[in-house]
């Protein structure tokens, strides 16, 4: 597995690809260089992970429990080999996950599933409803990764009370067709009681120069 890091302090920013996307493309796709203040200045420092789609969700030769697993696996990895890492060069704990459209399914259910970790979520054009990779099968590991589910369920008082602590800011654009399962990850949280920034953005929003400026918006800075 490889990655990018840029930036040398600040609060460390897990950023995740689109669709079988591959860790260069935040820098490839210009989302690096709209953040250049923010690096220069060591508010943030970007850990741009490679990713599994093309194992997990979007193996469609492979039985969906299958694909679930491997993606159970991805976050092994991530937990327990990423965060480390940059744990061991950055002490910030600070730390916040982003991503656009599939990878703002990844950079939601991780710090949804891990809010003990993970202090801010930035979700830009995201889906949160996994079932369409699924091919009709449902099992613990689906449900528990599937961002519309789970969150309609909680019931563990200190992930609640964590997740209350949590920044998590929804982006969507108006005429995007995943606004619906945007809108309704926001409406599940709020139903606990949990915060959440949903924003809808005029138009489909859904492409890289909204993403650039979506991020710049709601990053922030942090020393």
């Amino acid at each position: 597995m490889e990655l990018l890091v840029f930036g040398h302090r600040g609060a460390p920013v897990l950023v995740f690809p689109t669709s079988q996307g591959r860790f260069y493309e935040y820098e490839d796709r210009e989302m690096v260089g709209a953040l250049g203040e923010h690096l220069e200045q060591g508010w943030i420092q970007l850990i741009c992970v490679d990713s599994v789609d093309a194992e997990s969700w979007y193996c469609r030769w492979a039985h969906p429990s299958g694909r679930a697993t491997r993606h159970g696996q991805y976050e092994q990895y991530l937990l327990n080999e990423v965060v480390p890492f940059i744990k061991h060069h950055n002490p910030s704990d600070f730390w916040m996950t982003t991503g656009c459209s599939f990878g703002a399914y990844h950079a939601l259910n991780l710090a949804l599933r891990h809010p003990w970790l993970i202090r801010r979520a930035i979700g830009l054009s995201g889906i949160y409803d996994i079932r369409a990779w699924t091919d009709g099968y449902y099992d613990d590991n689906i449900y528990f990764n599937n961002p519309v589910d789970f969150t309609a369920n909680l019931n563990t008082w200190d992930q609640i009370e964590a997740l209350k602590r949590q920044d998590i800011i929804i982006a969507t654009g108006q005429d995007d067709s995943n606004r619906v399962s945007s809108e309704q990850l926001s409406k599940n949280l709020w139903s606990h009681g949990i915060g959440n920034a949903l924003r809808v953005w005029d138009g489909w929003a859904h492409d890289w120069p909204w993403w650039q400026t979506m991020i710049r918006t709601y990053i922030g800075g942090h020393d």
